[in-house]
This record gives structure tokens, sequence and C-alpha cells, in this order.
């Protein structure tokens, strides 16, 4: 066997990405159209807009009808004065300015639910990178380990070749195989993981059926040049969580107003004809009405005291945000720098200084100057490495993609060269 061979795997991770992923853009735009949860979040706005002409209208008129009998024992319409039929309409009209703030309540809501929709959008184009990047980590680690099987199955037929010689005990031939055999029980437990992501997949993109996700291509390295605090400005600015929090606050303010304007009394009028027939001339009448809010101590001033207390309410909520989406941005970033130190110090340091370790000990094992134990453990020791950085690696990837959902971005801040 090529000792050479053993390099393949580091050399791999030094190959330059290609560009953007066009099945993952491919993904996340299936995602955004078919998730079930993107769907019922359009259909709940699609109806509350239709609340908003409801709540600036007029209230129903009324029409009322009857008849009026002067005395029981017979009918007398046409023969007695007081006998008539009787015709009434009347129309309630709310005191100025009452319509339209029930309009802007309604509005201020659709606006939540609108910014709600936009965050909902960001989270699903996360959860679809998250998914994908961690079915290529499954993949990847799948490709490490059955790179590394073939040089386990070398140690074994070294170990084999000096047991026939008697140059090795059964025990290091024993343990070769026990890490090959190994690795095949990890490899069947990420075959088993990616059905899992894959089937998390297709419910997050809407399918009705599981399907194999195509084997994703590795992640273009691209710098986020934002520092944490330019981070925590923009999602400041853009968040459409806090876009929400800040109509909620609008919302309560405008009940606030509401709330006194009900301290005005609303104005019904009514019209009404009367027909008398025979020698009675026909009646008519014109009335107005207005509610007085004489119970204001217990109605409309604590309806004003509950809308003030919704506004601080409010307010304490968006403040409560804020500090959340800091220190989700800050845990983030912090991930995503660790990341990217880690590597390095992975690939430039423990994964080669490793390799020619390994291929010492190989060198030596087949010359009789070491046991199996310290290249099985050398070997074992550089799949820990390269596992670890590709996890590195996904782990940035994973927090870029919240951070661009926390900062409302679907897409990159900024691109830089290859690492």
């Amino acid at each position: 066997m090529n000792i050479g061979l053993l390099l393949v795997a580091f050399l791999l991770m030094g190959a330059a990405p290609g560009a953007d992923d066009a099945t993952l853009r491919g993904l996340i735009t299936e995602a955004l159209k078919n998730s079930p949860d993107i769907q019922a979040s359009s259909a709940r706005i699609e109806a509350a807009k239709f609340r908003v002409p409801q709540a600036g209208s007029l209230p129903d008129p009324q029409v009322s009808f009857g008849y009026q009998n002067e005395g029981f024992d017979r009918y007398s319409y046409g023969q007695e004065q007081g006998s008539q039929w009787m015709f009434s309409a009347s129309q309630q009209f709310l005191f100025p300015g009452k319509r339209t703030l029930k309009e802007d309540m309604v509005k201020r809501d659709v606006e939540g639910m609108e910014a709600m929709h936009e965050l909902l959008q960001h989270k699903i184009a996360a959860r679809v990178k998250e998914l994908y990047y961690d079915l290529f980590l499954a993949y990847k680690n799948i490709e490490i380990l059955q790179d590394k099987r073939d040089i386990f199955a070398h140690i074994e037929d070294l170990t084999m070749t000096r047991y026939a010689a008697g140059k090795a005990v059964q025990q290091e031939v024993l343990m070769a195989q026990t890490e090959k055999y190994m690795l095949l029980e990890k490899e069947e437990m990420l075959k088993q993981k990616i059905q899992s992501l894959e089937a998390m997949m297709s419910a997050t993109l809407g399918r009705q059926k599981v399907e194999v996700i195509p084997n994703p291509s590795e992640p273009a390295y691209k710098l986020f040049s934002l520092s944490a605090d330019e981070a925590v400005d923009m999602a400041l600015a853009r968040s459409p969580e806090i876009k929400y929090r800040s109509k909620m606050i609008a919302a309560a303010e405008v009940k606030e107003l509401m709330a006194k304007r009900e301290y005005f009394p609303d104005l019904a009028i009514s019209a009404g004809y009367y027909n008398r027939s025979g020698d009675f001339k026909d009646m008519w009448s014109a009335t107005a009405t207005i509610n007085i809010p004489l119970y204001f101590l217990t109605k409309q001033k604590p309806a004003v005291a509950e809308a003030r207390a919704n506004i601080s309410s409010a307010k304490q909520e968006l403040a409560a945000v804020k500090l959340m989406l800091t220190a989700a941005i800050k845990d983030n970033y912090s991930m995503l720098r660790s990341s990217e130190k880690l590597m390095d110090i992975y690939k430039s340091a423990l994964i080669p200084k490793n390799s020619q370790d390994l291929e010492q000990a190989l060198t030596n094992y087949s010359t009789g100057k070491a046991d199996a134990s310290a290249v099985i453990s050398r070997l074992k020791t550089l799949l820990d490495y390269e596992t670890l950085y590709w996890g590195q690696l996904v782990e940035r990837e994973k927090a870029i993609a919240r951070l661009q959902a926390i900062t409302a971005q679907f897409d990159q801040p900024a691109e830089g060269e290859n690492k």
C-alpha cells in the first residue's frame, strides 16, 4: 500500500470549494414556497386583512315594523285615531375618530403578523441550511471512515504477516480486526442518521414523502465580515421580531386612544312612519339617541388603565427581545470565531503532524520497531482530528446561518477568498 494515501483526506481539505451550492439554494426556495408553516402563516395574514374593513364599518342599521290597535274588541285600523301601521329605521354613528382607531388597531395586528411571517421565512431558510450541512457532515464522515478502513485493512494485513512470521502476537491481529469492524459500526450509524436528516428535511420542505437528498457538496468558505457589535446593530435595525414587537407597541397605543375615546357618547338616529288610513293623517317621527358613559369609573377608566399596562408590557417585551437577540448574536459569533480558530489548528498543525507521525509509526511497525497498538492509536487520533475539523467547519456554517436569520439576511454579508 502506498503510504501517501494516508494524506488523501487531508489533501481534500485543502481543495478550493466551488461556487455557492445551487442545490442548497433550490432547497431553500422550495421550503419558502411549500413549507406548511409558511403557507399557514400566509393564510392567517390574508384572513386578517379582511378584518380591516370590518373594523371600520358602521354598525348595521336596524329596521322595525309593527301595528298598533286601539281597543281589544275589534280590528280598528282606519276607524280609530290610535290604530296604525308603524315603520321605522335607525342607524348608529360612532363618535368621530372611533372607526379610524378600530381600523388602525387591526392594521397594526396585520403588520405584526407580516413581520412574524418574515421571521418565519428566515428561520425556515436557516433550518434548511443546518439540515443540509448536517447531511454534508454525515456523508463526509462516512467518506473519512471508508478511507481509514482501507488503512486499518493494511494494518491488519501487516499484523497477520508478522504473526505468521512469529514476530507478532495474536492480540495484535485481533486488535486490528476489532478496530476495522468498529469503523463499520460507525458507518452504519451515520447511514441511519442520514435517513433521519432526510426525513426532517422533507418535512421542512413540505414534501409528502421522504426523498433522498443528493450528497451535499462542500460549503463554499465565505468570510463573515461583520463584528459582533455590527451584527447586533444590524439585528436591532432589521430583525422581523423587533418589527413585530414595535407593531405590538403601536397597537397597544392605538388601543389606549380608543379606550379614551370611549368616554365620548355615540349617536343613534332613527326615523319612523305611521300609516293611519281613513280620515286620519299619516304621521312621521325623527329621534336622536346618545348613550351616556355614566359608569365610567368601572368601565372606561379601568379600560384606559388596562391599555396603559399593555403598552408597558409590550415595551418590556421589546426590551427582552433586544437582549435575547444580542445574546444569541454574541453566542453564535463566538461559536463562529472559535470554529475558525480550531479549524486552523487542525488543518495547519494537528492533522499534518499526526499524518507524519502515523506514517512513521507504520514504517516502524513494518520493520519491527513498534507494536500494532502504537500504529492503531495514531490512526485513531488522526481520524478524530479529521472528523473534528469537518465538524467545526459545519458548526461554523450553521452559526453563520443562524446569524443571517437573526440579522434578516438570506445571503452572506461579505465574501472572501477561499481558506
